[in-house]
């Protein structure tokens, strides 16, 4: 399509006439149909919610086809509106605007939605089953007319993917304001999300879907690489560094970086997927070497390549249980192990049961929902008692932050010890919170918005001679985090990382953020890269998410259950600069488990994009930092102090610890004082 056409396209919104229907295109991988939990009564008035977005004289056309919709899908999508145009990413030339920081939001959008970045294109879900950019095509028509003809005295506000409007500002506040899913927290059961979703009123924005902020699979395959490199450094001691192996579950939207990491990482990988078209995507695109179907030769090539000191990634079209059970029983030293299922979304669509093809799971979650919570239940403690098996001989199991742990032991899995708490830790609770979090190393990213591939190898650049200079002055504490984090970006050009815009992603501190994209703003003001840079993260971070099992689950102090910094998180950002911002109920770990805020900042070469990025940045990573210094981290604590030193206006409140011997006597004391009283 010519760009003029597509640009009329955008300019358009809500057609003025209807689009012909569409059929429904069996190509796409789609989400699974969801459960009818909607009474009459409810779907009457989801009806009416949809219809509300076009005129009258539409509606009686139109009703039939969305209810038909509802009853075979379980949501109101409004396939007819779908885009003729192609979804991707474009130079942000191409985009229709009055504000360049508005146009670099549309080329965010559209690439959440690329198809070879999406999980479920069609459905605007970007990954994990059911993170949702919008609920339905006409909320992105509106959405993008807005963005199209707002100016930078205006702001547009998101409620979960609808576009409340165009509201009066400046240009110091954010160009978007995004929530998604922010329920009153008595309503924030799955349940609670299937009957608002359906209704099309609210949605689950995931972590970076509704922020707009995804990057395809190589937003979360550092964090990956960075936790199965460590997690591999554990067990150096008893089994040296050649010939290991890694085995989990997983090749959808963000799980598909697990075979790219365990190359990166250097050891033999066996990742197990149900959906053929999610293994046939990442073989594609090079994220797994090699796809076995047949358990007998899983086995002999696996102990053919661990034997050879092998690095390469098998993905195993099939379900993980029947793996775990056949190599517990053939005795295969698994090395490490991990699930990255979508599990915080069980029920429908993100976790399925041993047993039933990948056709039959789909009908069954529909048809008789509670017969697949009983097999989803079933498959969680056949895998379990594997996992459990492998690791009474030396396997190092970590849960990776999808809910497993949290899923299993309300299956009834034998996931708990003696003391009631799990058998394995998350990730963050061993590797990412001690050694990243708590030091403020988190997902920096970055989008060339030129779309050329030059402008991203320039930053490459940019980015390894920051880092180089950082490793020359750095403490002791974080100089393994640095060295780690500037071989990856040495090498990020030749693991071909880019799917969808052109992105990278790079953990760094507060410090290593600031320098690099002062750095960046400079080039582009130079003309050094051609277009604007946007800045994000991912919400799993430093100080973004309060996940009590998974981003905060290294929080000792008790608060790990509240909320309070991710909000503030958001409410931070915003004042200090942030292009948009973003507060998600959900996100990883499940509806109702989690809070979870983001950021967008677009790099324009001007100099008030200098002030803006580091009083955001800065407080983006610190707000992090001091509650976790807050909670006793040593880590925390060592880098709380360090900020301090380096900004004068930064006064952090900091913890006084008590001896815990101390501590211990006069508890004893006390207990042993009301035992006699008793008497």
């Amino acid at each position: 399509m010519p760009t003029v056409d597509f640009q009329q396209a955008i300019l358009a919104g809500i057609p003025e006439q209807l689009p012909e229907p569409v059929t429904y295109d069996t190509s796409v991988n789609h989400a699974p149909r969801r459960k009818d939990i909607l009474s009459d009564e409810e779907k009457k008035l989801a009806l009416k919610n949809a219809l509300r977005y076009f005129p009258e004289h539409f509606h009686s056309e139109l009703a039939p086809e969305f209810l038909e919709e509802l009853n075979t899908y379980g949501r109101i999508y409004m396939y007819r509106f779908r885009p003729k145009y192609e979804m991707k990413a474009r130079p942000i030339a191409e985009y229709p605007h009055q504000s360049r920081q508005a146009a670099a939001i549309m080329l965010m959008i559209t690439n959440n939605l690329d198809p070879a970045v999406a999980q479920h294109p069609h459905e605007l879900i970007t990954y994990g089953g059911n993170g949702a950019v919008f609920q339905n095509w006409a909320q992105y028509l509106l959405t993008m007319q807005y963005l199209a003809t707002m100016t930078d005295d205006q702001t547009l506000v998101l409620y979960s993917g609808h576009p409340m409007g165009l509201f009066p500002s400046s240009p110091d506040a954010p160009r978007v304001v995004v929530t998604n899913g922010m329920v009153i927290p008595n309503y924030s059961s799955p349940d609670h999300w299937e009957r608002f979703n359906a209704l099309g009123v609210s949605q689950y924005g995931q972590m970076t879907a509704g922020s707009f902020m995804y990057i395809g699979p190589q937003g979360i395959v550092h964090g990956t690489t960075i936790t199965v490199m460590n997690a591999l450094r554990r067990l150096e001691a008893q089994t040296g560094s050649k010939g290991r192996l890694f085995v989990t579950a997983g090749l959808g939207g963000m799980s598909g970086a697990q075979p790219k990491a365990a190359n990166i990482a250097g050891c033999v990988s066996v990742t197990a997927e149900v959906n053929p078209k999610a293994i046939e995507t990442r073989h594609k695109q090079g994220w797994v070497d090699e796809v076995a179907e047949d358990l007998d030769l899983l086995v002999k090539r696996v102990r053919t390549a661990v034997d050879n000191s092998e690095t390469v990634s098998i993905a195993f079209k099939g379900n993980v249980v029947d793996v775990w059970e056949r190599f517990a029983e053939e005795d295969i030293p698994v090395n490490i192990g991990s699930d990255q299922t979508s599990l915080h979304n069980p029920w429908a669509g993100g976790y399925y049961p041993a047993g039933l093809s990948f056709e039959e799971s789909n009908r069954l979650m529909s048809s008789d929902p509670e017969l697949f919570k009983e097999k989803v239940r079933d498959s969680l403690k056949r895998q379990v008692k594997a996992i459990n098996k492998l690791s009474s001989k030396g396997m190092y199991f970590f849960d990776y932050g999808n809910a497993f742990l949290l899923e299993s032991s309300r299956a009834g899995a034998d996931i708990l010890n003696e003391k009631g708490d799990f058998k394995y830790p998350s990730y963050v609770q061993d590797i990412m919170g001690p050694l990243c979090f708590d030091y403020g190393f988190g997902p920096f990213r970055w989008v060339c918005t030129s779309g050329k591939h030059e402008d991203l190898a320039k930053t490459d650049r940019i980015a390894a001679e920051v880092m180089e200079g950082l490793l020359r002055d750095a403490p002791v504490e974080i100089s393994q985090q640095i060295s780690d984090n500037l071989h990856w970006i040495r090498e990020a050009e030749a693991n071909q990382l880019v799917v969808g815009s052109q992105a990278r992603i790079l953990y760094a501190d507060a410090e290593g953020r600031m320098r690099i994209a002062e750095a960046f703003n400079q080039a582009v003001k130079d003309g050094a890269i051609s277009a604007p840079v946007v800045l994000g993260r991912d919400h799993h971070d430093v100080s973004g998410t309060d996940s009590p099992y998974r981003e905060t689950s290294n929080i000792y102090d008790g608060s790990r259950f509240t909320a309070d910094m991710a909000v503030q998180n958001v409410i931070g950002d915003a004042f200090r600069g942030a292009t948009w911002v973003s507060l998600h109920n959900g996100g990883g770990v499940g509806w109702g488990e989690v809070m979870n805020g983001g950021f967008g900042m677009v790099l324009d070469g001007s100099e008030e994009a200098s002030k803006r990025v580091s009083k955001m940045l800065f407080w983006d990573v610190n707000n992090g930092i001091s509650r976790r210094s807050w909670a006793r981290n040593e880590g925390a604590m060592f880098a709380a102090k360090r900020a301090m030193e380096v900004e004068s206006g930064l006064k952090i409140t900091m913890p006084r610890l008590a001896d815990e011997k101390m501590i211990e006597e006069v508890f004893y004391k006390a207990k042993t004082s009301t035992s006699k009283d008793v008497k």
